[in-house]
């Protein structure tokens, strides 16, 4: 794949922008939730229940309602503000995800953990949508737009390589319910800070928007073809979860689940900082499809793998495959979709990773209660090549709307790139 390097403004100079800081730091810890919520809840329920197919079953119905909300919890935020639905969505996950996890503990019957896990998913903070929202009204139409761009892009990586991490470490050597009352106290903290900060969140509707910010940006074809593409993602992340701590137990050593995900996350990131580094000639919507072929293809030998060091190798080269397809799907989202609407659009691709991250660890949960350790690596594979075949058959919608259109790289900033 052809590419080329050019001079833009690095990070360095991004994270050197005023204020940035102020919203970077809480933004970074209230994002936790969507990294550590999946595996905690698998750790706990399978620790009171001893059934995988159970654990995923109720981190399924967090990761739902997660899907079902967030582009409405965007909607609102475009309309209203971010701190009008962070305040008492911070508060309904903590009282929330508190009941879980005292039902869990409780062995109470497992329809009671699914009615605690609904609102446990569904108050999950969208954080990293507003975060590049944020980015947006401090930078307008700064060349760093694009650096931004990218460096949400990376940070979402760097948080599925602590959160995981720190959710199995505290699952495995403190107590079962220490991933998901950390994860809580994150979202507490992180979530109020973030909120704080009022001077750096978007306009509303109330503030000269209002046109832009009744679209949907649901109506954009695209942004429906995105959407499966991303479901393909959630179920790379869904079934990498259950089937890696399915496997450690089968070898003896649950602690090396963490690691094996840990490697996986960060394949992930590390090839997020590259991508986001190199200006490339390819017109994003060919990369996506390039990209997304190869995830397909080493996602396709996860289930054969029957060893730890063949897990470690296969594990990175997934991860690596996938911070390109996501970088790539934002930037999209960037050129095709008004600016009013983007909070929602980034929201939508989100929920979409949830969506399919919980239908995974469903499937996943079942295949390897039901089959052979290490069935649930058929579920990357299966949800993959089914959405690469969407994203081949329907690429044409991802083209820019208008011909003399450009296309976006980065929040907000139009460079002109070539549209295949």
């Amino acid at each position: 794949m052809a590419s080329t390097v050019t001079s833009r403004p690095g990070y360095g100079q991004l994270l050197r922008t005023r204020g940035a800081w102020t919203f970077l730091l809480p933004g970074f810890a209230a994002r936790q939730p969507f990294a550590m919520l999946t595996i905690s809840l698998v750790l706990l329920v399978q620790h009171t229940t001893g059934s995988y197919g159970a654990a995923g079953a109720v981190a399924a119905a967090t990761g739902v309602s997660m899907a079902l909300f967030a582009p409405f919890t965007g909607h609102l935020a475009d309309r209203h503000g971010q701190r009008a639905v962070l305040l008492p969505g911070v508060l309904v996950h903590v009282l929330a995800a508190l009941c879980l996890t005292t039902l869990a503990l409780s062995d109470a019957p497992l329809w009671a953990l699914f009615l605690a896990a609904v609102p446990t998913g569904a108050s999950v903070p969208q954080i990293g949508p507003m975060v590049r929202a944020r980015w947006g009204v401090k930078l307008k139409d700064s060349p760093l737009m694009s650096t931004a761009a990218a460096f949400e892009s990376v940070t979402d990586e760097l948080t599925f390589v602590v959160g995981p991490l720190l959710a199995t470490a505290l699952c495995t050597a403190v107590h079962p319910s220490a991933g998901l009352l950390t994860e809580a106290a994150l979202t507490l903290v992180g979530g109020l800070l973030f909120a704080a900060q009022k001077s750096t969140q978007p306009a509303t509707a109330g503030e000269g928007h209002a046109r832009v910010e009744h679209a949907s940006a649901l109506r954009v074809p695209g942004v429906r073809v995105l959407i499966v593409t991303f479901l393909g993602i959630g179920s790379v992340f869904g079934g990498m979860q259950v089937s890696l701590a399915a496997f450690s137990e089968s070898i003896g050593e649950p602690g090396m689940n963490g690691v094996l995900y840990g490697v996986f996350a960060a394949g992930n990131m590390l090839s997020g900082v590259v991508c986001g580094a190199v200006a490339w000639k390819i017109a994003p919507r060919r990369r996506l499809v390039v990209g997304y072929a190869a995830l397909t293809l080493t996602a396709s030998g996860l289930w054969a793998a029957h060893s730890v060091a063949v897990l470690v190798g296969l594990g990175l080269l997934v991860g690596m495959c996938i911070a390109p397809a996501l970088i790539t799907g934002y930037t999209l989202v960037e050129g095709l979709v008004p600016a009013g609407a983007r909070t929602e659009a980034f929201t939508w691709l989100t929920g979409a990773v949830a969506l399919g991250q919980a239908a995974a660890v469903t499937v996943a949960g079942q295949l390897e209660d039901r089959l052979w350790d290490g069935a649930g690596f058929l579920v990357p594979m299966g949800g993959t090549a089914l959405a690469l075949i969407t994203l081949v058959a329907l690429r044409s919608r991802l083209a820019a709307p208008h011909a003399g259109r450009t296309v976006a790289r980065g929040v907000g900033h139009r460079v002109p790139v070539t549209v295949d």
